[in-house]
This record gives structure tokens, C-alpha cells and sequence, in this order.
């Protein structure tokens, strides 16, 4: 059964997750599972210490991520309240109405619909579609690898370049450098994105991996990419 929790990232929701993991190694199971890394992933900053547990199991995921990477599928957890969707615009009801009486004044209801009369209907049908497909959002947290070519790459240019990327509902988070071997380092990084705004994919093909940040990165893969809260 998939756990919720509600804006880990405030006192309230630290609290909650603090009381929750009095108990508890891992988010779910009893070992690190994705479960963990959307919880990571939905905290800004390393907790601090006056939250115990939750210090004490970030840490401990901070050093699995570190170290070896965590693997395990985890049954599944919802983060809502962490990041709020931006409202849809909508006009007021009481001008919608004035509106349609104003419109009202000017139509014979027993004679023909003229063009202009048409085309306003079909405007105000594609709007209401419109509105209608942006309720519905969600939002995913996803961890990156980022390869760089070689041990003499400047890895702090490698993270700039990186974070420098912007789109509409990218929201860069925590990252580490990674050992791989050879004195080679890789960047680790967080980030949430808006699932109708931004593909993972075209974010690494067409950005992270031209000009002029193929400078610096080699390749980019998908360690974690887990579903973190959906919006109506």
C-alpha cells in the first residue's frame, strides 16, 4: 500500500516524517528503495539534526547514493504539497455571467446564428477544452548521472553548465560527485519536473548533451524516475 506524505520539506510535514521513521530504517520495506529517493528527493536541504531520524536516514541515503546507488522498486509513495501547481486562470463567475447576459441583450433568439455568433462559440469551446486539459498535472522526481569525458574535466563548470539548463516546470534539487574510478568523478542530481511540461528525454538529447554543455558531459542516465504527486 503506497504511503502518503504531506510537504516534507515544511516543520509540520519534517515532523510527520520524523514520527514515521521513529520506527523505520527505510520509507518502505527493509531495504533502500526508490520509496527513499522520492522522499529525498522532495527535501531542498539536508534535515537538521533537531529531526533525529529523518537525519539520521538521509544521511544514510545520502551514502547508499554515494556509494552503490539503491535499486530496490519500494510499494510505492505520494509526496503531496512539496511543490503546488500553478492555479489555472480562470475568469470570475459573476463576469462570465454579466458577460453571457450582455450577450443575451444582443442575440435574436429567433433568428439565424450569424458567423460572428459561430466563431464565438467555437473560441469558447476551445477555451473550455483548453482549461479543462490543464487541471490535470503531476509532478515526478528524477536522478540523474552525469558522465563527464575524462578525470581532468573542471566538474564545478560540469554542474553550472548543467544548472543552467531552465524550461518551464524544471526544478534543479540536491546533488554529489560520485567516484567511478581512475580519479574519474560523475555528477549525481535531483530534480522535479512538471510530467506535461518537461521530457526527461528531450531534456538530455536536445540540452544537456549539445552545445556548448557537451563540453563539459559525455552522457547523462536515469538512475530514479518516480511519479511524486498528481494535481486536479
Amino acid at each position: 500500500m503506497a504511503v502518503t506524505f504531506y510537504d516534507p520539506s515544511s516543520a509540520s510535514g519534517l515532523k510527520k516524517l520524523d514520527e514515521y521513521l521513529l520506527p523505520r530504517s527505510y520509507i518502505t520495506g527493509y531495504q533502500a528503495s526508490k520509496d527513499d529517493l522520492t522522499v529525498y528527493a522532495a527535501l531542498p536541504n539536508a534535515p537538521s539534526d533537531e529531526y533525529v531520524n529523518v537525519s539520521r536516514w538521509y544521511k544514510h541515503i545520502d551514502a547508499l547514493l554515494r556509494i552503490s546507488g539503491v535499486s530496490g522498486e519500494g510499494s510505492g509513495v505520494t509526496i503531496e504539497g512539496s511543490l503546488v501547481a500553478e492555479p489555472v486562470a480562470t475568469p470570475p463567475a459573476a463576469d462570465t455571467k454579466a458577460t453571457e447576459d450582455d450577450d443575451d441583450d444582443d442575440v435574436d433568439l429567433f433568428g439565424e446564428e450569424t458567423e460572428e455568433e459561430k466563431k464565438a462559440a467555437e473560441e469558447r469551446a476551445a477555451a473550455v477544452k483548453a482549461s479543462g486539459k490543464k487541471k490535470e498535472t503531476g509532478k515526478s522526481s528524477v536522478l540523474l548521472d552525469v558522465k563527464p569525458w575524462d578525470d581532468e574535466t573542471d566538474m564545478k563548470k560540469l554542474e553550472e553548465a548543467v544548472r543552467s539548463v531552465e524550461m518551464e516546470g524544471l526544478l534543479w534539487g540536491a546533488s554529489k560527485l560520485v567516484p567511478v574510478g581512475y580519479g574519474i568523478k560523475k555528477l549525481q542530481i535531483m530534480l522535479t519536473i512538471v510530467d506535461d511540461l518537461v521530457s526527461v528525454d528531450t531534456l538530455i538529447e536536445e540540452r544537456l548533451t549539445v552545445e556548448p554543455i557537451n563540453e563539459y558531459v559525455q552522457s547523462c542516465d536515469i538512475v530514479a524516475f518516480n511519479k511524486i504527486c498528481k494535481y486536479f
